[in-house]
């Protein structure tokens, strides 16, 4: 393991680099046990009615530097607590209004909390109306290198999974399988609270439909991801922020929803004491068993002669699962912290149905057909332990932190083949078995420093160990003997590591009042074995990355330039290495490919962000180069099979305009939209084949928060069709309805939520060709749904804002989503 031994040396080399903390480690005075509050309600000073989300910012006194802060409530309060004895400064501000300043706020300990009472803010009225933006910043918020999307004040995704509230996040699309793209592109990476997740390690579509949409807090897109992230992720970054907080006492939620189509049950809990803390969060959920149609059709020509497989059936599906997480958090003294996470998943996702039929080949005077009855059982399930320890110091923003992960995902899918058919050929009865393990070990280094309060430097070290197996095997029925017999030719055992060692250094540059500037560089060693324990052949490989990213701001204002750069690189994961051959369609099959190659992107963004008369509009143009892509390829063989599997295609292009608004009609009503279009243009020199398109994306919402506790959210959206190198996948579109109402004292909430009440049914039309194939399918799912969600909170406790997440986010792998493979008919 040289490697880890060079992770080890960087990890002292970066630790002795360190600048002399002699007066900081020792000889240092303790922190003072009590702490102290500041509370305040900051008021409209012509309407006098409260200013929700304004900025709190408290410093020290005489100080420049913001050593915690929060937003104001929907009535205009706050409250900073665990505030020590001190002097203080407090700056309260918020776009529409002139900012306001408090001086020497002083924290004894005979007094040690202090009320402000109200604080009323002066209108600008040159900048803009301050309702209408007022309404906008809850839900959106545009940063140098992210736009945040506040999924926790929306009404319609209660009693829902993550992709539901994915599908609202601007720039994103999310498809009816649950397979998600940024801009157009899927290559992207998920994190779970600043940190990888094996959860989202080979389906993402799958880890989505089990995770509780009640959970999540917030949504960050990254598009222009700096040197601390991962390479991996050519599109970006999505990371999902969940409703942790740090707390005084206790506090528990439950939630739970009924409906036709999702039945889901989840259980939140928080409780604190001192410095210490714990956290807790489990669901349930269960998808009702219903019935989709599906057709496919295939022409193929050989010599001159057209061939014809057609199919139709019904597949019936249902799905069962669970998800939990417990943390604990404890803070040494004033400067040193320890947090520990654990989660644990699983889910089941069966599929039962029967397919009717027939191809026929002129020239070899074949005219057969035949029924094929299927059932498959995947099981999917995992474990996540994460552990961090932070080392902070006296100087603002400096700190050293060390992580380690042990991520295990389990993957077993078993399915049975029977049929019968107008000849004794066409007879089979076999179970095929497929068990994928994947275990990875992170370890993670990570120090701020900064040298002034424009100037700050970022400095880490990472390594992440993978192994991955996948046991498959082909059991065969012997009508002699009357038992199942093992096929040795189509049955194996993979073994695959991928080890990635990684180094980064990141400046954060402020030039001015107006110039932002982060640049820095990240370099990642890859090194890739694979084995099979029969037959085929062992194979290494081994690649350096070096992955710059610049990105520069300049503001105007309220409004905002951005111009970046960004490399990228995308490895593939077991979903698409997976050498397993999936024949329970027998003219169909499918396979993954070991010796894929990772994509490489270059990605280039200007983006401006504009606050006018109430109305924020964010708009930006990007392209995107994007060598060695990965897509599935169809190849119709000599005997009328089709083989799917995935290969590195070659080069595409993209340019892209993003355009997202928001503003407030009224006080209580506000509206959203965003339209995405960008241009598809892939080409294959060593397959002569190219493909030309443009796709679009559109989605709109409006939002009601009415008096009384009711609140209400319409939300509607449209995917157009995504091409591919041979053709393209269908188009999706849906709309939602949700409405809640606050009850027992603010405590508990109900609601209603109705999904696409126009549509019971779907149809999703694919198709794709070939020099000497054209496919289409045809796949009807029911659709319309409604539901009833509760929830009820109790306990009491008093929240803390102070932020405990990892530094850990594995950002590496080209994730399978529930990306079917396009070569194949439905499956069943």
């Amino acid at each position: 393991m040289m490697y880890g031994r060079n992770f080890i040396l960087i990890s002292l080399a970066l630790m002795t680099a360190l600048p002399t903390q002699a007066q900081n480690w020792q000889g240092r005075s303790r922190a003072s046990s009590i702490t102290g509050r500041i509370t305040g309600t900051i008021i409209d000073s012509l309407t006098t009615a409260p200013v929700e989300f304004a900025t709190i910012a408290l410093k020290l006194k005489g100080s420049e530097e913001t050593i915690d802060g929060m937003i104001s409530s929907e009535k205009g309060t706050f409250k900073l607590t665990g505030v020590k004895l001190g002097s203080y400064d407090l700056v309260v501000s918020f776009i529409g209004y002139r900012t306001k300043m408090l001086h020497n706020l002083t924290l004894t300990p005979k007094k040690p909390d202090v009320d402000l009472e109200d604080i009323f803010l002066q209108t600008d009225e040159v900048i803009l109306d301050q309702v209408e933006v007022t309404a906008q910043a809850a839900v959106i918020e545009n940063k140098i290198d992210r736009i945040v999307y506040n999924a926790d004040k929306d009404a319609s995704t209660v009693g829902g999974d993550a992709a539901d509230v994915l599908r609202k996040v601007p720039m994103l699309s999310v498809d009816l399988e649950g397979n998600v793209s940024l801009r157009g592109s899927r290559n992207i990476r998920i994190l779970l609270n600043g940190k990888p997740s094996g959860m989202f390690a080979n389906n993402v579509a799958d880890a989505l439909k089990m995770f509780p949409a009640d959970q999540i807090k917030s949504v960050e897109v990254i598009t222009t991801p700096g040197a601390k992230y991962d390479a991996e992720g050519t599109g970006g970054i999505i990371n999902i922020v969940t409703k942790k907080k740090s707390v005084e006492g206790y506090s528990a939620t439950f939630t739970g929803a009924v409906g036709n189509r999702q039945n889901r049950g989840s259980l939140n809990v928080n409780a604190g004491k001192g410095r210490f803390g714990f956290n807790a969060a489990g669901n349930l959920y269960y998808s009702v068993p219903q019935d989709a149609r599906n057709s496919f059709y295939r022409e193929d020509r050989i010599n001159g002669i057209t061939r014809i497989l057609d199919q139709s059936g019904i597949t019936n599906t249902s799905r069962l699962g669970f998800w939990g997480q417990a943390g604990v958090y404890y803070d040494l003294n004033a400067y040193n912290s320890f947090n520990s996470s654990f989660s644990l998943r699983g889910h089941s996702f069966d599929q039962m149905g029967f397919q009717d039929a027939s191809f026929i080949d002129p020239g070899a005077e074949i005219n057969q057909t035949y029924r094929r009855e299927n059932s498959v059982e995947n099981l999917r399930s995992g474990y996540d332990w994460t552990s961090d320890y932070k080392r902070t110091f006296k100087t603002p923003d400096q700190e050293l932190s060390f992580g380690f992960q042990l991520n295990g995902n389990i993957s077993d899918d078993n399915s049975t083949l029977r049929q019968q058919g107008s000849e004794t050929s066409l007879a089979a009865n076999e179970n095929l078995l497929n068990d994928g393990r994947n275990i990875e070990a992170t370890f993670q280094i990570d120090y701020v420093h900064p040298f002034s309060k424009s100037l700050k430097w970022e400095v880490g070290a990472k390594t992440v160990l993978r192994d991955i197996d996948s046991d498959y095997f082909y059991d065969v029925f012997n009508g002699k003997l009357g038992v199942y017999e093992r096929d040795d030719a189509r049955s194996n055992l993979f073994d695959y590591t991928q080890d990635v060692y990684a180094g980064y250094t990141s400046f954060t540059i402020q030039i001015g009042k107006n110039y932002g500037l982060v640049a820095g560089g990240r370099y990642e060693r890859t090194s890739i074995k694979g084995s099979f324990a029969e037959s085929r052949s062992d194979f290494t490989n081994n690649y350096d990355n070096f992955v710059p990213s610049i990105i520069l701001s300049r503001k105007f204002g309220y409004n905002t330039l951005k111009v970046s750069y960004v490399k990228r690189i995308q490895r593939p994961s077991l979903f698409y290495i997976n050498p397993f051959v999936n024949s329970i369609d027998q003219r169909n099959i499918t396979f993954g490919n070991p010796l894929l190659a990772p994509e490489i992107s270059d990605q280039y963004d200007v983006g401006y962000t504009s606050f006018n008369k109430g109305t924020v509009i964010s708009t930006s143009v990007y392209y995107r180069r994007t060598n060695d892509v990965i897509q599935s390829l169809l190849n119709v063989n000599e005997s009328g099979v089709s083989e799917t599997s995935y290969q590195n295609i070659g080069i595409n292009n993209a340019i892209g305009l993003n355009v997202f608004t928001s503003f407030a009609l009224k006080k209580f009503w506000t509206l959203r939209s965003n339209f995405d279009v960008y241009s598809f243009t892939a080409k294959s020199e060593s397959l002569g084949l190219r493909n030309n398109g443009v796709q679009f994306r559109i989605f709109a919402n409006s939002s009601f928060n009415f008096q009384n506790g009711w609140k209400a959210d319409v939300f509607g959206f449209a995917n157009s069709p995504r091409q591919t190198l041979q053709g393209r996948v269908p188009t999706f579109s849906m709309m939602s309805l949700g409405i809640k109402r606050e009850i027992l004292k603010k405590k508990g909430s109900l609601g209603i939520t109705i999904v696409d009440p126009f549509n019971e049914t779907k149809r999703f039309m694919s198709e794709l060709e070939g020099e000497t194939f054209y496919q289409t399918t045809d796949f009807r799912l029911p659709f319309r749904s409604f539901g009833i969600n509760f929830s009820y909170t109790f306990g009491k406790l008093d929240f803390k804002t102070k932020k405990r997440s990892s530094k850990i986010r594995n950002t590496d792998l080209k994730d399978g989503g529930g990306d079917g493979v396009q070569g194949g008919s439905s499956g069943n």
